[in-house]
């Protein structure tokens, strides 16, 4: 069988130029995450397949890499179901992985602990454009804090690395899956189809209202519930302020709404607007779902015009940790969409500031072996100066190796001669 030279479906090579502005964005994250007090760990790459397949991650569920049994406990002839055969898979995110973490290693960590995690997520999903089936995510997480505090830090410490690269303009939305079930009861769904009304609103921004009403119809839910429903949304729609869209809703809702979720919500809105640092608004949207199971309260998401979807989310999952250990834990993470934030800075031309001075070292083919020190000790004296310094041998045609050499960024050069 012939090799195959190009990667698999939906994950990619990356090449040098690339990789370069991703060590710098992920230097950038780090060092002002860092600077909130966020402490760096990591988890395996495959975790068990009942933890992922434990119907908190909604979707994506259906998209896990599945891991066969390894040796003498792979049975292929014997196996009856999927459990027979599959005992862990890929991660699909780094939430799961983070609560099983804690819920191991709480012990030996501080309280509220800040965990910050950055590594490669598989889902078997369509690739298309900044998606991928293998991509890296950028989490900031705090457990153990159950006020307003960890989505206010959160937000903050997020849009302020999104404004050091250069982002403005953009919106952070925001909305409480405890204002979605109320909007729900209100319109007189059941309790128990609360989830897949909410699948439907998912795709409101793609479908449009119509489409959100036409699939709840088709769903089986009753049509006068369906235009109470999506009448909410057109009321908190003409409202183009967040904080007095969020009041106008709550009055709706009376009696369906806890005030605590409206509270909350309300002094996260105003909180960031008064300390933030970035060029972005606060923006209340009653119809972000965020579609993992396990948000329990506040849901966010980056949303960038360029862009044209999410560019990152997040929420507050205060159940995950106990499905682990029996007792839940308030928990609370954003993440950045690295992979997306890396192409709409690539689209944008962006260039690296403070780059150092590259100078490439050519030395001719047949430079004497005795004086090449002479050019290693010139190159290890630059690199102390701060350059970057390349040493190469001269190819024939000087002048094309200069050309492609200067494309690489290199500014000076030094010929070394026999």
């Amino acid at each position: 069988m012939a090799f195959v030279k190009k990667p698999v479906t939906g994950m990619k090579d990356i090449l040098p130029e690339e990789m370069q502005l991703r060590d710098y964005v992920a230097g950038v994250i780090k060092e002002t995450y860092r600077s909130y007090g966020f402490t760096p760990m990591e988890t395996p790459c495959m975790e068990h397949i009942a933890n992922l397949s434990s119907k908190q991650g909604g979707e994506n569920e259906k998209l896990i890499f599945k891991v066969l049994k390894r040796g003498e406990k792979l049975k292929l002839a014997e196996a009856k179901e999927e459990g027979d055969l599959v005992d862990m898979g890929l991660r699909y995110d780094l939430t799961l992985p983070l609560a099983r973490y804690y819920a191991n290693h709480a012990n030996d960590l501080p309280a509220p602990f800040k965990a910050l995690q950055i590594g490669n997520v598989w889902r078997a999903d369509r690739p298309q454009r900044g998606r991928y089936r293998q991509f890296t995510q950028c989490d900031i997480d705090i457990l153990g804090e159950p006020s307003n505090l960890a989505e206010i830090e959160l937000i903050l410490a997020t849009t302020e690395t999104l404004g050091k690269l250069g982002f403005s303009g953009f919106e952070i939305r925001i909305n409480d899956r405890r204002i979605l079930k109320a909007m729900a009861k209100y319109s007189g769904f059941s309790e128990d189809a609360f989830e897949e009304a909410f699948i439907i609103l998912d795709k409101m921004d793609k479908i449009g209202a119509d489409g959100v009403a036409a699939e709840l119809l088709k769903a089986g839910f009753q049509e006068e519930s369906a235009q109470k429903y999506l009448q909410l949304f057109e009321e908190v729609g003409k409202e183009p302020d967040s904080v007095a869209a969020l009041e106008l809703l709550a009055k709706r809702l009376d009696g369906c709404l806890e005030d605590e979720a409206r509270q909350g919500l309300r002094e996260i809105i105003e909180s960031v607007d008064r300390t933030k640092t970035a060029g972005f608004r606060m923006v209340f949207d009653p119809t972000l779902v965020r579609g993992m199971g396990y948000y329990t309260g506040t849901i966010f998401e980056i949303a960038i015009p360029e862009f044209g979807g999410s560019c990152g989310g997040g929420g507050r999952y205060d159940q995950m940790v106990g499905k682990f250990t029996g007792s839940p834990v308030p928990a609370c993470g954003f993440s950045i969409g690295f992979e997306r934030i890396i192409l709409l800075l690539t689209e944008r031309g962006y260039q690296i500031p403070g780059q150092p001075k590259k100078t490439a070292f050519l030395i001719e083919k047949n430079y004497p072996a005795e004086r090449l020190c002479e050019a290693l000790k010139e190159a290890r004296l630059a690199r102390e100066a701060g350059q970057q310094t390349l040493l190469v041998r001269m190819k024939k045609n000087k002048k094309f190796q200069k050309e492609k050499l200067a494309e690489e960024g290199y500014c000076e050069f030094k010929e070394f001669f026999c």
